[in-house]
């Protein structure tokens, strides 16, 4: 189980547990996730790694419910996710993936406003919000709102999806491989804007990579997975310091001294 750092008194974001969490996809040798026991406090910024298959991307998409566990419970602030209506559920569930998706023949401002349109919001109401959370990833409101996608980087394309995801004000926002697609730079930069978005609205993130430098980078608590069970939770220093076994000592790498000094230097002040 996570025993998250003290939730910030700040926090706006949901708690999340998986408790005896399984999938087993019809016609699998295996399942591809196996008795998952977690626990995730609101506001932490929990990270899912680990390699190709492991069953970190399976185990997100149980908490929208775009996968049913075929055993097991995922609570949301204690409470059963198979008894919210999946779309109304979803609705209230940041989701940015690494295909950022955005309509193409919609506005930047009409991608942002897509699921406040969706539960009634006044126009009013949408407009300001959509000139906040682009202020919030570093687009200026004045430049970008009635851009294209076409028109947009695919750095900018992700922070449109980052401000996308955030904008019905969820409590849980769910990231899988978001940066993989975009190179080392703007993969830095916006490692960076999700770190400092988290600082500001203490939503709770639960976010998916195979990279080790970024799960450390961006962690409060990272959470090791492989052939589909957690092997390890830990904060950052503690992984490196103290692998649970082989398989995490041989993930985190030759470089464990290195990455345990750089995890030490915070990405940026919480």
């Amino acid at each position: 189980m996570i025993s998250s750092k003290p939730t910030d008194s700040r926090s706006t974001g949901a708690a999340v547990a998986f408790r005896g969490v399984s999938v087993a996809y019809p016609g699998a040798a295996a399942p591809a996730v196996r008795d998952v026991d977690l626990a995730i406090g609101g506001g932490t910024f929990a990270v899912l790694l680990g390699p190709s298959g492991c069953g970190k991307s399976t185990l997100v998409r149980t908490i929208n419910r775009l996968v049913e566990p075929t055993s097991g419970t995922v609570l949301i602030d204690g409470a059963d996710a198979r008894e919210r209506d999946a779309t109304d559920l979803r609705r209230g569930i940041g989701y940015v993936i690494q295909a950022v998706g955005l309509f193409p023949h919609y506005t930047v401002a009409q991608n942002v406003g897509v699921v406040p349109s969706l539960l009634g919001w006044d126009r009013a109401r949408i407009a300001r919000r959509v000139d906040e959370l682009l202020a919030l990833v570093r687009l200026e409101p004045a430049r970008y709102r009635d851009r294209k996608p076409r028109e947009l980087s695919g750095g900018e394309a992700q922070r449109v999806g980052v401000a996308r995801a955030l904008a019905a004000e969820p409590r849980v926002l769910l990231m899988d491989e978001p940066f993989a697609a975009v190179d080392a730079i703007v993969r830095a930069s916006l490692q960076d804007e999700i770190a400092r978005v988290h600082r500001e609205l203490r939503t709770t993130i639960v976010f998916v990579t195979h990279d080790v430098d970024e799960a450390l980078r961006l962690a409060d608590r990272v959470v090791v997975m492989n052939a589909g069970r957690v092997v390890q939770t830990a904060a950052p220093d503690d992984l490196l310091r103290a692998p649970a076994d082989d398989f995490v000592r041989d993930l985190v790498g030759v470089d464990a001294q290195t990455r345990r000094l750089a995890s030490e230097r915070p990405l940026i002040e919480r």
